[in-house]
């Protein structure tokens, strides 16, 4: 599993403007069933995704996908983690 630390490098009327093809980004992971989930930060400057790959090498390739990391609007940390223990719910995700 991985966590997507995205945290903006550009004004908020620039992430707006890249937000639809963003969201479609997001769709296209959520439908493959890599994405989890995700949302913005409080206070907003940036957002969290909750991934679920086989690689490392898997997850960088699915951020050169997303328009925030192409058109450097965002920039993306990722942490990988080994989940051990879980809500029941969540366990057939994992």
């Amino acid at each position: 599993m991985f966590i997507f630390n995205l945290t903006y490098q550009k004004s908020l009327d620039e992430v707006n403007t890249a937000l639809p093809a963003h969201n479609n980004y997001l769709e296209k992971y959520y439908k493959l069933g890599n994405f989890i989930c995700s949302g913005r930060k409080n206070p907003r400057n940036g957002g969290i995704i909750l991934a679920k790959f086989d690689s490392l090498e898997d997850a960088q390739t699915a951020i050169k996908d997303d328009p925030f990391y192409q058109n450097d609007i965002a920039a993306y940390d990722i942490t990988e983690f080994c989940p051990t223990k879980s809500n029941n719910s969540f366990k057939s995700i994992l």
